[in-house]
C-alpha cells in the first residue's frame, strides 16, 4: 500500500510503498476513502523536533478487525481519529475512536463533518451558550470554524459573528448564517459578545478576550498557545475555558455519542452542511498542507486515496 511520511522537520512529504498493517486487539483496519488535513498536524510537521506519524481524521470501509472488537465488522463504513499513520491507503483505528457512518452518507462528508463538528459542538457546549446569546467564532472559515458558525445558529444563538484573517472570506462566512464578519486587524470587533470560540490562540487571545461582554466566556481549543493577564479577566468578571475533544472521547463516551448523533441529525435536516474546499489525491499531500498553511481554505481540505 501507499502512505505519506517525511524524514526531517518541515518535510518534504513523500509517498512510499509499505505493507498493509495488521489490526491488533481492539483495532479496526480501514481502507481509507477520505482523510482530513488539519492545522495541528501541519504545525507538527513544521515544528516537531522528530518526524511524527501523519495521523488524524479518516473515513472508509472496515476490511478486518482485531481480537476483542465488538461494535464493527468487515464491510462497515466508519469514521474516526487515527493516532498512527493515517495518510495511507489503509490505516488502523482504535475501536473506541471510531463511529459509524450512516447509510447513504459520503466518506468525504463524514470526514468534513464528524471530528471537526464534534470539536465545534464541544467548544460551544463548554461556552454554555444559551438561546439568544451572542457568539464570536475565530477562524470562522476553517474546517472547525465554518461548522461552529452553523452550530451556534442551530443551538439558538441570537447573534453570530465570524472573525477571519482576510476580507475574501467574509462572503463565505455570511453564507453560513453569520450576522456579521470582522477581520482580526479591525480596530473594533463590534458590539461585545457573550461567548468567543477561539481556534487561533497566540496574540489573538487578547482582542478575543476584549470582545467579550462582562461575564462573557472565551473557549480556547487551539494548539496555538498564548497568554492572558489575570487583570483582564477580573475587570469584566470574564472566564477562559480550555476544551480538548480527546478528554471527552476517552472519559465521557456517552456524551461523545450524543454529540455525534446530534451532528448527523442536524446535517440530515439541513441545519448544518460541511463544506469541502478541496480534495487532493494522496500523492499531493504536500499541496494540501501548503493550502492549510496559507489559511486560504474555505471549509475542509481532504485527501482521497
Amino acid at each position: 500500500m501507499r502512505r505519506v511520511r517525511y524524514e526531517s522537520r518541515g518535510g518534504p512529504l513523500f509517498l512510499e510503498e509499505t505493507g498493509i498493517p495488521e489490526p491488533g486487539p481492539g483495532q479496526l483496519l480501514v481502507r481509507c476513502a477520505a482523510i482530513g488535513v488539519t492545522l495541528p498536524v501541519v504545525r507538527k510537521v513544521r515544528e516537531a523536533a522528530e518526524p511524527i506519524a501523519l495521523g488524524g481524521e479518516l473515513a472508509g470501509e472496515v476490511v478486518a478487525t482485531g481480537p476483542g472488537v465488538t461494535r464493527f465488522r468487515s464491510g462497515d463504513m466508519v469514521t474516526g481519529l487515527c493516532f498512527g499513520h493515517g495518510y495511507a491507503d489503509y490505516a488502523v483505528l482504535q475501536e473506541a475512536m471510531a463511529s459509524p457512518v450512516p447509510a447513504g452518507a459520503d466518506a468525504v462528508d463524514a470526514v468534513a463533518l464528524v471530528r471537526s463538528g464534534l470539536v465545534a459542538l464541544g467548544a460551544l457546549a463548554s461556552a454554555r451558550l444559551a438561546p439568544g446569546e451572542s457568539v464570536l467564532v475565530t477562524a470562522a472559515a476553517s474546517g472547525v470554524g465554518h461548522l461552529a458558525v452553523q452550530l451556534a445558529r442551530a443551538r439558538g444563538a441570537g447573534r453570530v459573528v465570524g472573525a477571519v484573517s482576510a476580507p475574501g472570506k467574509a462572503e463565505f462566512v455570511r453564507s453560513l448564517g453569520a450576522d456579521d464578519c470582522i477581520q482580526y486587524s479591525d480596530d473594533s470587533w463590534g458590539d461585545p459578545v457573550d461567548c468567543v470560540v477561539d481556534a487561533v490562540g497566540g496574540d489573538l487571545l487578547t482582542p478575543a478576550l476584549a470582545a467579550l461582554a462582562p461575564h462573557g466566556r472565551l473557549v480556547a481549543y487551539s494548539s496555538g498557545g498564548g497568554t492572558l493577564r489575570a487583570y483582564d479577566l477580573l475587570v469584566g468578571a470574564k472566564s477562559v475555558i480550555g476544551f480538548q475533544m480527546a478528554l471527552i472521547a476517552r472519559g465521557q463516551p456517552e456524551l461523545y455519542e450524543e454529540w455525534r448523533r446530534e451532528l448527523w441529525r442536524l446535517c440530515h435536516e439541513g441545519a448544518v452542511r460541511p463544506v469541502v474546499h478541496a480534495r487532493f489525491p494522496l500523492e499531493e499531500a504536500a499541496r494540501a498542507h501548503a493550502l492549510i498553511e496559507s489559511r486560504a481554505n474555505l471549509g475542509k481540505v481532504v485527501l482521497c486515496p
